[in-house]
């Protein structure tokens, strides 16, 4: 802001049109204005007067915000003389402000703290705060607020201060931890069972604990961890401090995961948790889904502390397995929300006991991961009312697919040749409802891959009941049922016999608009895993593929149903593949020629990265043996398609999008032949010299174009969108897109040229 200092008047009204002018250009010319003189020197000066006005909340809440503010981002404009009075105005401010509104003690409190962080000459600030506050309880409210938010910022990245400022104040405040908690313990004795002073007391203890700086034989014995389980354990907790409360026992069981070094809060804290499995009950019964939420928070905690000890020791001392029965109460709670917080714990024991591979301790923890895959399997039911297949966007069908992997992970632990026959018994047993089959086949197609398909009766009789399902059966059942076919994929290539009566029922699918997309996508795991079995059906893969857009497939079936064909291409004679392919590629290639001729209409038909993308995934999945110096088979049908991914080049030159989609088709060409695609070298090689050229001139026929080399041929150790990693590479889901003149990597990952990784 330049010129002269504004005038408290002119401030005032600005701050009156940001929250009371009717007019929206109004408002935004105040923000815009107040935005400037909150970057201004001016700013300190206004805001200590605004707070001194006290004319209402607004011009409060903004100086106090603005004072906050300014501590953060430009401390350096104060000389050190000024920080003794800035912090005196602050806490003079605060006192008198205290009961005008919450968020400003809020932000006062904020700026406070910020200042003891960077006001290094302000030596022991918890301790001045507690001496000239504590004797009065009015002042409770908003020393308690300072002293909750002084350790929060401690780590606050908005903050200008170095490692060895943040170690020093942390040292401070470890010092003077034992006052703060026994400032708390005498605030909750005067003030009773005060609601909003008990959630602050909380809250504060919460703050403290994630620092790490509480001396926890102190704590293990405080009256404030008792208080703390009181509240838990009564029904007539109100939910907010029953929050408080669940979020401050969390941070404590979170602050001692190292349990050995803390031997006493953490028996303590143990010993209450379990007492809160009634208190769980009865939210249940009163159908308080919040309150349920929170006490299986804490459930999860708990196991996820203690689950060193409990793999190290289970059922003895600290490694104590209620903590895992309180999680499995959690578990048949009705909501699937409950049970979703408990994930991370399953994951994590997993892993734990896939490390150590003791026979003896897996057999203890499998009743539990049993009782566990069980209401797994109950939570992935459909409503009964339910219409048409299982939706995998909404929230229900993400959480179906965050259990199916999870299943995946911990299912060894049970065995999945005994999982995957306990599962179908149960289908086996009486006539369920269709949504208990549908969830039974749900779980069933998660552990199929992992079920070893050399003699396992089970498995085929699954195949021989799922082919003959009834087409008036719900149509969600059809559809598991058709996922689970696919993952069965070397059942099948153990057992050919079935090959016909799964490739019929998958065709049957593929023909219906609900279900032709997850048939495609069994038919491409088909070719995948029995790709030798199929060389005998590859003339039907190929009548699908010249069909492929009359079915109802999304743009991720077609191009797997391509792939598939692909593959089970490459296994085909080498003298058959020539032709083969050049059928596969014409579709793809004739309607390109009709883009560039302009003969097509608007609509997906239109977009040329559709073919494109198709032609890549051929060129990328056949790869036929070749020996003895053959020529590759497809060395000529790539040179045929050549003319006309080259006029798509210059036709599209100006639409990156599509020029870097043809990149990522010809890179796969080159790398489908090999040796053979040095006839390309040199009319590719001039293609993009003139590219080049013409990007240098930043023009071509009066367009700018995309530098398009770095995506084919990038330099040895330059590799655009990715980190070199001993000759790997990461995708780009890990190491990000880059853009620029480098381009856009494609859609989808992509391997080096060189290592074919």
């Amino acid at each position: 802001m330049e010129g002269n200092k504004p005038s408290l008047a002119l401030v005032y009204r600005a701050v009156q049109a940001l929250y009371h002018d009717p007019d929206p250009a109004g408002k935004e010319r105040a923000s815009v204005w107040l935005g400037e003189l909150q970057r201004s020197m001016y700013a300190w000066e206004i805001s200590d007067q605004l707070l001194q006005l006290q004319q209402d909340v607004e011009s409060c809440y903004f100086a106090a915000q603005t004072m906050k503010m300014k501590i953060q981002t430009s401390f350096y404009e104060l000389p050190a003389e000024t920080y003794t009075a800035l912090r005196d105005s602050l806490l003079s401010h605060i006192q008198r402000l205290r009961d005008l509104s919450p968020v400003i003690v809020t932000q006062l409190a904020l700026a406070i703290a910020d200042l003891a962080l960077q006001m290094t000459s302000w030596k022991g600030c918890v301790q001045t705060l507690i001496e000239k506050y504590s004797s009065d309880v009015s002042s409770m409210p908003f020393l308690i607020e300072i002293l909750t938010v002084l350790p929060e910022e401690v780590h606050s990245r908005s903050l200008r201060i170095g490692t060895n400022r943040r170690t020093e104040i942390t040292e401070d405040l470890n010092l003077y931890s034992n006052s703060v908690v026994t400032l708390l313990v005498s605030c909750v004795e005067k003030t009773g069972n005060n609601e909003k002073m008990l959630m602050k007391v909380f809250r504060c203890l919460s703050s403290w604990f994630n620092l790490g700086v509480l001396d926890h034989n102190f704590m293990a014995s405080n009256q404030l961890l008792v208080i703390l389980f009181q509240v838990l354990q009564r029904d007539e907790t109100a939910t907010n401090l029953h929050e408080a409360a669940s979020d401050c026992v969390c941070s404590a069981l979170y602050a001692i995961e190292n349990v050995d070094s803390h031997v006493p809060l953490a028996l303590q804290l143990f010993q209450g948790v379990l007492t809160l499995e009634t208190a769980y009950h009865m939210s249940v019964a009163r159908e308080d889904l919040d309150k349920v939420l929170n006490y299986c928070r804490i459930f999860t905690e708990l196991c996820e502390t203690f689950l060193e000890a409990m793999v190290r020791s289970p059922g003895q001392g600290m490694g104590n397995l209620r903590s895992l029965e309180l999680l499995l109460i959690c578990t048949g709670h009705p909501q699937y929300e409950v049970v979703e917080i408990s994930f991370n714990f399953w994951y994590r024991l997993g892993e734990h006991l896939y490390k150590t591979s003791d026979v003896m301790l897996h057999g203890i923890f499998r009743p539990y991961i049993q009782r566990l895959l069980h209401g797994l399997a109950h939570h992935c039911q459909l409503d009964p009312d339910h219409e048409g297949i299982p939706e995998d966007t909404d929230d229900f069908g993400e959480f179906r697919m965050r259990v199916s992997d999870l299943v995946k992970d911990i299912v060894f632990l049970v065995g999945s040749v005994e999982c995957f026959s306990q599962l179908y018994a149960t289908l086996k047993e009486g006539n369920p409802p269709w949504e208990v089959t549908e969830a039974v086949l749900f779980i069933m197609a998660a552990i199929a891959r992992s079920v070893s398909p050399e003699n396992n009766p089970t498995l085929l009789e699954v195949l021989e009941q799922v082919v003959l399902l009834p087409q008036t059966i719900h149509i969600a059942v059809r559809y598991t049922s058709i996922d689970l076919v696919g993952e069965m994929g070397e059942v099948i290539d153990h057992n050919p016999r079935f090959l016909d009566p799964v490739l019929n029922y998958l065709m049957k699918g593929l023909r219906e608009k609900a279900l032709s997309s997850v048939s495609a996508k069994a038919i491409h795991n088909m070719c995948s895993t029995c790709s030798d079995l199929m060389i005998q059906h590859f003339q039907a893969l190929l009548d699908i593929a010249h069909a492929l857009d009359s079915f109802f497939l999304s743009s991720e079936a077609a191009v797997g149903l391509l792939k598939g064909t692909a593959l089970v291409l490459a296994r085909l004679p080498l003298e058959k593949i020539a032709e083969c392919m050049s059928d596969l590629c014409s579709l793809q290639v004739m309607v390109l020629k009709k883009l560039l001729a302009q003969q097509t209409s608007n609509g997906k038909s239109a977009d040329p990265t559709v073919w494109l993308d198709r032609l890549a995934v051929i060129f990328r999945n056949t790869n036929p043996t070749v020996e003895n110096g053959q020529t590759h088979p497809c060395q000529k049908v790539i040179q045929d398609i050549w003319p006309v991914l080259s006029e798509t080049l210059n036709k599209y030159q100006a639409d990156n999008r599509i020029v870097e989609r043809c990149c990522r088709c010809l890179r796969f060409a080159v790398r489908c032949v090999g040796k053979g695609s040095a006839s390309l070298l040199q009319p590719l090689v001039t293609q993009v010299g003139l590219r080049l050229a013409a990007a240098a001139a930043g023009h071509t026929d009066g367009r700018r174009v995309p530098a398009v080399s770095p995506l084919l041929f990038p330099l040895p150790g330059q590799h655009p969108g990715r980190r070199v990693r001993h000759g790997g590479w990461l995708s780009p889901r890990t190491a990000g897109h880059v853009t620029g003149s480098w381009g856009v990597w494609g859609h989808k990952p992509m391997t080096c040229w060189t290592c074919n990784r």
